[in-house]
């Protein structure tokens, strides 16, 4: 069953929605899922109703809300790829944190006590879910070519939790020199776990699109599915 619900900011300064998406029975735990640049897209929704499938209640918050509320791009489509570029450009990401961690919560205290939380993101994304592993206390970490991750490596202590990253090797917008600061500053970290993804671009695991790469992305799938199994139980 999908719909949307309200969170409120923690801050009290607003509302937001987020896509949701309900398992057919008890969820076993919940997942954030973390949007790319495009907002709460097809796609995006399409990745919470996969979770749900699986047993898991999904939701999808609208990061971009304080922009503009139900921003829903086309990366194929050039004018609203250069859009998104913009969104990006105008996005408080300390609040990005702030609205997941109040969806943490809301999900969290719908389920009750002892209730399991993961995030997963995907671009913007993927950083977004780094930091909040960083930041709150939310159970296990995915994140898909997260971009900057190099530069957030003085936040790596306060990693208390499970984290996985996806990493393709061609991505053209975290370059080789970023993968190795990736790989030197976590590769030793107890929390974290790198995949690396030969030949592949940035966008690979997005659910439709010319960016999709089926192989790769299946498999990354397979892998966040092991994961959360073992960390959300």
């Amino acid at each position: 069953m999908t719909n949307t619900t309200t969170i409120s900011t923690l801050a009290g300064d607003g509302d937001f929605t987020a896509y949701r998406a309900t398992p057919a029975g008890t969820p076993k735990a919940a997942i954030v899922v973390i949007q790319e640049i495009f907002g709460v897209n097809a796609g995006i929704r399409r990745k919470c109703d996969t979770l749900a499938e699986a047993g898991y209640l999904a939701i999808a918050p609208d990061l971009f809300w304080r922009l503009k509320p139900g921003i829903e791009l086309d990366p194929d489509i050039e004018p609203e790829f250069q859009r998104a570029l913009e969104l990006m450009g105008q996005f408080d990401q300390d609040k990005g944190i702030a609205d997941i961690e109040a969806s943490i919560r809301a999900v969290r205290s719908e389920l009750g006590d002892g209730a399991k939380v993961g995030v997963v993101g995907y671009c913007l994304g993927g950083r977004l879910a780094f930091m909040t592993a960083a930041r709150t206390d939310v159970d296990a970490s995915v994140g898909y070519y997260g971009v900057g991750i190099d530069g957030l490596l003085g936040e790596k202590n306060a990693i208390a939790h499970p984290v996985l990253l996806h990493v393709p090797e061609e991505d053209h917008f975290v370059d080789k020199d970023a993968q190795a600061a990736m790989h030197a500053g976590l590769d030793d970290h107890p929390k974290v776990t790198i995949y690396d993804y030969a030949g592949e671009d940035h966008g690979f695991a997005t659910e439709f699109g010319e960016r999709r790469s089926d192989a790769s992305a299946k498999l990354a799938d397979e892998r966040t599915a092991k994961f959360f199994a073992e960390h959300l139980g």
